[in-house]
């Protein structure tokens, strides 16, 4: 039977490395806001042989990923694999001088709809499945308030969930990936010598090894 791995911020960067690479072993089940960018996606991971289930939604809206938790329950049963790639990396700013509405779209994606998709995700995963998160070391440099302090946040969050479930499952894994060549990281390092940075699909593949190997 297919595996299932669910990937949220699956349209580009990391997310979209790691679905590509995961096929044809899981069925993907591709989350973003962009569907063009899923379309992209869904070409690629069918000529590898795999297949995709797309779903183009925001994970902020929770009538939506109470759909996609009910959809998943009622197709497959249960889920083996979920990596959480999304997050809003707001503009940067003096701490003083964040925007408000920046400061409320950081706390909504990366923290708010953080904690509500591991309440519903969670039991698809039960005992025996995996979840997957990628923390960031810039909370707390300069310029980085909004972004940095919510993304803090959010691998907060998974660290006390990788502490609670270790008795009871599922195992959940903190990952540290190295810089890569993505827009997020352009927009906040412009002029950067990216021949430097590495691919995401290069790290993707190291970090999958990484949790197969544990």
């Amino acid at each position: 039977m297919t595996k299932t791995a669910l990937i949220t911020g699956a349209s580009r960067g990391l997310g979209a490395a790691l679905a590509t690479l995961l096929a044809p072993e899981f069925h993907v089940i591709a989350v973003a806001k962009t569907t063009g960018a899923l379309e992209e996606l869904d070409d690629a991971i069918q000529a590898k042989g795999g297949h995709a289930t797309l779903a183009p939604m925001d994970i902020t809206v929770d009538e939506a990923m109470q759909q996609l938790c009910r959809g998943i329950f009622d197709r497959w049963g249960k889920l083996d694999l979920w990596m959480h790639t999304a997050v809003h990396a707001a503009p940067l700013a003096p701490a003083g001088h964040i925007g408000g509405g920046d400061l409320k779209k950081s706390i909504s994606v990366n923290i708010t709809a953080t904690q509500r998709l591991i309440g519903y995700v969670g039991p698809l995963l039960g005992q025996t499945g995996q979840a997957v998160f990628f923390d960031d070391p810039r909370a707390g440099g300069q310029f980085f308030g909004a972004y940095g302090a919510t993304k803090a946040a959010q691998t907060a969050l998974a660290k006390s969930w990788q502490a609670e479930s270790q008795k009871t499952g599922p195992k959940v894994s903190v990952l540290s990936p190295a810089p890569m060549a993505t827009a997020t990281r352009a927009r906040f390092y412009p002029g950067e010598d990216r021949d430097a940075l590495t691919s995401c699909t290069d790290e993707a593949a190291r970090l999958w090894a990484k949790l197969t190997d544990q």
